[in-house]
């Protein structure tokens, strides 16, 4: 083939809104290699003009590699979903619990020191445990996604809202039962609301951890988030019992009733979203 065939190939196939990758070796594959959405060039055996017009250049001249790398490439996508889809409804719960508070002119549940140890220390704790996920089982049968298309879709965005619902929900319903039924004072209350939406971010973890494909506690690949959730539980500990802390966060020792409030809370969570996950997956099966 010459130069401008190779050439005419790839534009024609872009013409039609195909991705494009191009490999090759010579001076003649240069135009396509440059003109190629992809160009790939070989690092031993590959001409000089080759590897120049290239974008990627193959150290070991191994087709595999590509493979390698497209797989890389897609678990590090699959991950930076997961970590968006974790942060963004613990951030919006926070911002509803605030904004309700402030609305019905209520005592906040959590107060802005326990919003700054969220944000600064549990939430980044859990948080890294998703860079260390693993890759899901048909990452590599997955159709390529489109270009343009966003990280988070329609469907992962209707979960960051439901989420967020539910850590509205799961905080001020911790708060209430406590001030309420349970007879805690404000600070207690304040501390089994704080540790309710901790722990409900470290059980939501888990949600995360399995994708939208498995269950929140498929074992795969979970000790990073168990060895994160164990950290994050006995920061939480120290942060409701230990006397320093206590001082500079203002929190108070609470008793196994409220303990049983944040589990219940929990547990309802970590149910909500596995229930919307299943429903989500049992859809997408039934879609012709």
């Amino acid at each position: 083939m010459a130069p401008e065939q190779k050439l005419r190939l790839v534009e024609a196939l872009q013409a039609r809104g195909e991705v494009v990758a191009m490999t090759g070796d010579g001076v003649n594959d240069a135009p396509a290699l440059a003109r190629a959405d992809v160009g790939v060039a070989m690092g031993r055996g590959g001409t000089d003009a080759a590897r120049a017009a290239a974008r990627i250049v193959l150290a070991d001249d191994d087709f595999a590699t590509i493979a390698a790398a497209v797989h890389e490439g897609r678990v590090v996508a699959d991950n930076l979903r997961k970590a968006l889809v974790f942060a963004l409804p613990a951030n919006g719960g926070e911002a509803l619990v605030v904004v309700t508070a402030v609305v019905l002119g209520v005592a906040a549940p959590l107060a802005p020191l326990h919003l700054l140890w969220v944000n600064l220390v549990t939430t980044v704790a859990l948080s890294l445990a998703l860079a260390f996920e693993p890759a899901e089982p048909d990452v590599m049968r997955r159709a390529p996604r489109a270009p343009g298309t966003s990280l988070l879709d329609a469907a992962l965005l209707g979960r960051v809202a439901l989420v967020s619902l539910a850590f509205l929900g799961g905080v001020f319903g911790v708060f209430l039962w406590a001030r309420g039924p349970g007879g805690a004072g404000l600070d207690e209350a304040r501390t089994a609301a704080v540790n309710s939406l901790v722990l409900f971010e470290a059980a939501y973890l888990f949600n995360v951890h399995g994708g939208d494909r498995a269950s929140g506690l498929d074992p795969r690949g979970i000790l990073p988030a168990a060895i994160a959730t164990a950290a994050t539980v006995l920061l939480q500990l120290a942060l409701t019992y230990a006397p320093p802390l206590q001082a500079v966060f203002g929190t108070a020792p609470i008793g196994l009733d409220l303990w049983a409030a944040v589990a219940v809370a929990t547990a309802l969570g970590f149910a909500l979203v596995e229930a919307e996950k299943r429903w989500r997956a049992r859809r997408k099966r039934d879609e012709p």
